[in-house]
């Protein structure tokens, strides 16, 4: 495994960190090692530490894609110049982790599941906010020239065994016919010879909008652009302590307190429990691993035959993430560990190379550069939510999109920034109202989870 050179911190970086366990994660820590990290060169200046208290216009908690996008917005749209907080370094967690799949969706919900949770109009209304935010994330990567290797091509949903094309069937049709958006199916046979030769794949579903990004490189690029505007970056400043008194919110860092009257809070699943009650135990973190192989030989290239840089995904519950990079790497992703103390057990690593190999059989015991693990902010609902927070004036928070946020989260900051400046946003089911808590369930949420990976599992393998 290559080890990451960047952020040298007090602290090396702790792989089981845990999120419901830990009191806290930093500050100091290295990040984690992962490909992204590994390849984005030197990361652009910050402002460093809170040093002094203050008082400022406005506070983003949280420096990854949606803490940046909402910095952004404040300064583009409103003329708010935000402070931004961090833990550890800029985008330390999610924002550095993931798989850079950029899809048009946020949650786990398909649109025929946002149709029966709630109306055909409402789940219009939905996809056009995911379509306006599709080009909104474009926009952003465009007009900013962030160099983030942008892969466009749209997102190929793949059955991984015959009996899920039935399923993949119906929602394209219901992608076409109640919505107007130009999904369409492609035999085994057609993904085999236009996109990429999964010999798992029965067909596929292809999706017009998908985009493969360098995640750290995004990061970054967002950084740089948030800085420009105006805002200011304190990283290794963990909010340690918030309080709320007299129309002012009190945010208590290691080196000083930071005053304001306007607070965002754009965490995911890396908020201590601790931070502030309102969003305590609204999200549960789910662990994802990923690999990303070593270079791969021209034979190797010609036998997998992927012949698309834009996402992949299967149709498991407990589903694969995969593409080509660039640089002819192989990455994959997909559902591991369920606590942090067992992140690093082999069986994890061990089900991700079991994957290249049944897909890919030809790299079957393939050389790995990288491997890492991060947490996942999955709502209990399956859908996020940029709203305020009830009996608390001025604060609000985006959280919850399970996984879907690269994309995503360049609006969940925009719309977020129109909160704290005082404007209104669209009457959606994801604004305006709380993330369901669990209440009596939540001591016992990981052991539902681990019945329900058990379940997961035994309806994505059998055949």
């Amino acid at each position: 495994m290559q080890v990451n050179a960047k952020r040298l911190g007090s602290k090396p970086f702790d792989p089981h960190y845990d999120p419901l366990t830990d009191r806290t994660l930093g500050p100091g820590s290295d990040y984690a090692p992962t490909y992204w990290i590994g390849t984005a060169g030197e990361t652009p200046e910050d402002d460093g530490p809170v040093i002094s208290d203050m008082d400022v216009d406005a506070v983003v908690i949280g420096s990854g894609y949606t803490g940046l996008s909402t910095a952004i917005h404040l300064a583009k749209m409103h003329g708010i110049k935000a402070t931004v907080l961090e833990a550890n370094g800029v985008a330390y967690g999610c924002s550095t982790r993931n798989g850079g799949q950029a899809q048009i969706s946020a949650g786990r919900l398909k649109r025929s599941q946002w149709i029966e949770r709630w109306d055909l109009p409402t789940a219009r209304a939905l996809h056009d906010e995911m379509v306006e935010a599709f080009d909104l994330f474009r926009g952003l990567v465009r007009d900013h020239a962030i160099a983030c290797e942008p892969q466009d091509g749209g997102h190929y949903y793949i059955a991984h065994k015959a009996s899920a094309m039935p399923s993949l069937e119906a929602e394209t049709r219901l992608l076409n016919d109640k919505f107007g958006y130009g999904a369409r199916m492609l035999t085994r046979e057609e993904l085999h010879e236009t996109v990429a030769r999964d010999m798992e794949a029965h067909g596929a579903m292809w999706e017009p909008d998908g985009t493969g990004i360098h995640a750290a490189k995004l990061a970054f690029g967002y950084l740089r652009v948030a800085r420009e505007l105006g805002a200011k970056v304190h990283t290794d400043s963990p909010v340690q302590s918030w309080e709320y008194k007299d129309g002012v919110h009190y945010l208590k860092t290691l080196r000083g307190t930071v005053r304001t009257k306007r607070v965002a809070v754009a965490t995911a699943a890396y908020a201590p429990r601790g931070l502030h009650p309102r969003v305590k135990d609204r999200l549960l973190p789910i662990m994802s691993n990923s690999v990303v192989t070593r270079v791969l030989t021209e034979d190797e290239l010609q036998s997998v035959g992927i012949r698309k840089l834009s996402p992949l995904t299967d149709t498991r519950t407990l589903r694969n993430y995969y593409r080509l990079l660039p640089d002819n790497r192989l990455q994959i992703g997909s559902r591991a560990a369920i606590t942090g103390r067992d992140a690093s057990n082999p069986a994890h690593l061990k089900g991700l190379c079991d994957a290249v190999a049944r897909k890919f059989p030809a790299l079957a015991g393939v050389e790995l550069d990288y491997s890492w693990w991060g947490w996942v902010d999955v709502s209990h609902d399956m859908m996020p939510r940029i709203t305020g927070m009830p009996d608390l004036p001025g604060a609000y928070y985006s959280l919850g999109y399970g996984g879907n946020g690269v994309m995503y989260s360049a609006m969940a900051g925009r719309r977020m920034a129109q909160l704290v400046a005082g404007e209104p946003i669209p009457d959606l089911p994801i604004y305006g109202n709380e993330l369901k808590h669990e209440g009596w369930k939540t001591p016992f949420r990981r052991l539902g989870q681990w019945g329900l990976y058990q379940l997961y599992h035994y309806r994505d393998e059998r055949k």
